[in-house]
């Protein structure tokens, strides 16, 4: 069974086209059941975040699983196959458990350190698991990817003074204005991330928080909270008439903001500038705001420079972080194909054993003079002689293996001897939480 991991991500892939691709998180069911559709995926997970699109799968055919990951994306979100293959990276085996634990662990972040890509690392693997898409395969990896966050995070300091996407926007609007005293701030949303993005501000000396959500009640808790004001949608442009700041991180599939809106806006807020940064993705505010005059409008790539301030003051922390980690990388590989070889042998110790046997069976059919006492000599010679044709091939295969021998490899041992060891039973275990 292969690993196969394909996705895009802020390294290689514009904004632009992530938020095509994106799955929405309420959706993600719905997704998976989809893509099970597709022939030689065994088991499968999607990862979505305003940073990834992952798709992770367990494949007995490598090449069969890959296209059907391009189809399904092709096929499903609004690009074409050369958009796509220009951005998609794929990794197997070795190196998509190593991508995996890298992104879990926040040092594939554009923040990093921030501590909410392992909770949406967990959530998508909870979808997929429940769902019945996730089987033994994709649970160790998984489990071993949140062993590896959960180490790194007590090992080192990557999660003390903790950063996130909200406070790099934040850290944005100070920026701007050299300090946020006594302004003006309208949040659009009040999710997680808007949320997060509400207590920075605040302890950056915001004076008047406006939270606008599509959920009256939900604007109306976090502005109690945070101690600002609560408004619906229909009294936004009365709110960007006064704010300085715009934060938007709402979950709408379309956009919040339209030019025409902050068009109108602008004109009654006589030259005075408003900083619109959205962190949603798919985007919340219209691209050609940014045309109007005063309008200056941030997405979540334009924080990437502001992110890379971050990474220069924890480069250390995270060269520490990658040590445990690629530690982690071998101990994990090293533990599979230990296992991988041992059901191998078992399926290689059971097809011998069923051979002896039927040998044996043609040989006391042909010699009935035997007797029992013959044919209970006959079946102990044959068993020791098996024992003793197997034990130094295994010893050696073992002994390569642990070197890392080229060449070596379970496939290859397998089509030695010809056998494929049979899977185990049952429903995979749940990860162990992190308090395990």
């Amino acid at each position: 069974m292969s690993i196969i991991l394909a996705g895009v991500s802020h390294h290689n892939t514009p904004l632009s086209i992530r938020e095509r691709l994106y799955f929405p998180e309420g959706d993600m069911g719905k997704w998976l059941d989809r893509l099970a559709d597709y022939r030689g995926l065994d088991e499968r997970l999607i990862l979505s975040t305003c940073n990834r699109v992952e798709v992770y799968t367990a494949a007995e055919d490598y090449e069969q699983g890959l296209d059907a990951i391009q189809r399904f994306f092709l096929e499903s979100r609004d690009i074409g196959a050369d958009e796509l293959n220009a951005h998609l990276y794929v990794h197997r085996e070795d190196e998509a458990t190593r991508h995996l634990f890298t992104v879990a662990s926040s040092l594939d972040s554009m923040v990093v350190g921030e501590p909410q890509i392992l909770g949406q690392v967990k959530e998508a693997y909870r979808v997929a698991q429940s769902s019945g898409h996730a089987g033994k395969a994709l649970t160790n990896l998984f489990s071993r990817a949140f062993r590896v966050a959960k180490k790194i995070r007590e090992q080192t300091p990557i999660g003390e003074s903790p950063v996130s996407v909200s406070s790099v926007a934040v850290d944005l609007a100070r920026r701007i204005f050299g300090s946020l005293s006594g302004k003006n701030v309208l949040l659009l949303g009040a999710g997680e991330m808007g949320e997060a993005a509400a207590r920075h501000l605040k302890t950056s000396g915001a004076d008047t928080l406006h939270v606008a959500n599509r959920t009256f009640a939900r604007a109306q808790e976090l502005a109690s909270k945070l101690g600002g004001l609560a408004l619906s949608f229909d009294k936004l442009e009365q709110a960007l008439i006064d704010a300085d700041v715009v934060i938007a991180s709402t979950a709408s599939q379309g956009f919040v903001l339209d030019k025409p809106t902050v068009a109108a806006a602008l004109e009654q807020r006589r030259d005075a500038p408003v900083f619109l940064i959205d962190i949603a993705v798919p985007r919340n505010i219209a691209p050609d705001v940014n045309d109007l005059e005063d309008a200056y409008l941030y997405d979540v790539d334009d924080l990437q420079s502001v992110a890379a301030d971050n990474l220069r003051g924890r480069e250390e922390i995270a060269r520490d972080a990658r040590v445990i980690l690629e530690t982690e990388v071998e101990t994990y590989l090293a533990r599979q194909q230990a296992e991988e070889l041992r059901h191998t042998f078992a399926a290689i110790r059971f097809f011998a054993e069923s051979m002896r046997q039927e040998e044996v069976e043609k040989t006391v059919q042909r010699l009935p003079e035997l007797g029992d006492g013959g044919r209970e000599a006959l079946d102990a010679m044959t068993k020791a002689l098996v024992n003793k044709l197997l034990h130094h091939p295994f010893a050696v295969l073992r002994q390569m293996s642990e070197k890392d021998v080229e060449g070596i490899s379970v496939e290859s041992v397998q089509k030695l001897f010809g056998v494929e060891p049979e899977g185990d039973q049952g429903p995979p275990a749940p990860p162990p939480d992190e308090s395990d």
